[in-house]
């Protein structure tokens, strides 16, 4: 049985400052994949030599997209994938009775859009929750690429199965765990996300409000409010506005921890 500390779910990253001007939306790349910080994160992660440089004919624009502005749409014809380059994105699906669920929060380093690969069309909303920039990847230079160059593909198969494994996560989260073992998880698994983009595991601010926390987790409003209340009120965390400090990892994973005896 998977144990409630080892869930692995969608949380949030810092945002990498942008370096150009705001206001072009698309533009040529600058940053080649094979020198490009966050390949260890990326796709072209494990690549050298030869294949490094043959992936940056992969990328040839990057795309910026302001806070609360759409990457893609539900509907939308599928074309390409999208590494994140710097910010953050919630994706969200509307149910059939109208309500819209959170699925996701993406961070640097981290490709969005293959949801629409299986379809030919996305069935998620892309929403940037601060002003961000994405490198667009054509799926079918993807493929062409994939075709030749063997470690491009299993790296591309490993970032799919990630993702596989992240929302079983989800389903787990929101299948078995109370309230304050889900918003635990959450805030661990921010912890770990941060630690591995080189920033502090135990300090960071949220992009996302606390009714999206709720509607990634399947918690009302309330139920968040009160759970970072109690967490605080144990000394468990800190909280300034939307700035949180880990105070007590080890107790926030015993609040996991509770769910499985």
């Amino acid at each position: 049985m998977t144990s409630a500390a080892s869930v692995s779910i969608p949380v949030l990253k810092p945002a990498i400052p942008l370096r150009e001007p705001a206001q072009a939306k698309v533009a040529k790349v600058s940053t080649r994949c094979s020198t490009c910080g966050l390949r260890e994160l990326c796709l072209p992660c494990g690549l050298a030599g030869n294949s490094a440089d043959r992936i940056d004919d992969m990328v040839y624009t990057r795309r910026r997209v302001k806070r609360g502005e759409h990457l893609y749409r539900a509907g939308d014809k599928f074309g390409s994938i999208y590494a994140v380059r710097s910010g953050f994105f919630k994706t969200v699906q509307t149910l059939e009775d109208g309500r819209e669920q959170v699925t996701g929060f993406q961070m640097s380093g981290e490709i969005m859009g293959m949801d629409g690969i299986g379809p030919d069309a996305h069935v998620l909303n892309a929403i940037a929750l601060e002003d961000s920039e994405v490198c667009v990847i054509p799926y079918s230079r993807l493929e062409s690429l994939g075709e030749e160059m063997h470690e491009l593909r299993h790296q591309f198969h490993k970032v799919m199965s990630r993702e596989i494994v992240r929302e079983h996560g989800v389903m787990l989260l929101l299948g078995t765990m109370r309230a304050e073992e889900r918003l635990a998880a959450f805030l661990l698994n921010l912890s770990q996300r941060f630690a591995a983009r080189g920033y502090s595991p135990s300090q960071f601010s949220l992009r996302m409000t606390r009714e999206e926390i709720g509607s990634h987790l399947g918690l009302k409003l309330e139920t968040v409010s009160r759970a970072f209340s109690r967490f605080q009120d144990e000394g468990l965390i800190s909280v300034q506005l939307k700035d949180i400090h880990i105070l007590d990892p080890d107790g926030l994973r015993s609040v996991m921890g509770q769910g499985s005896r």
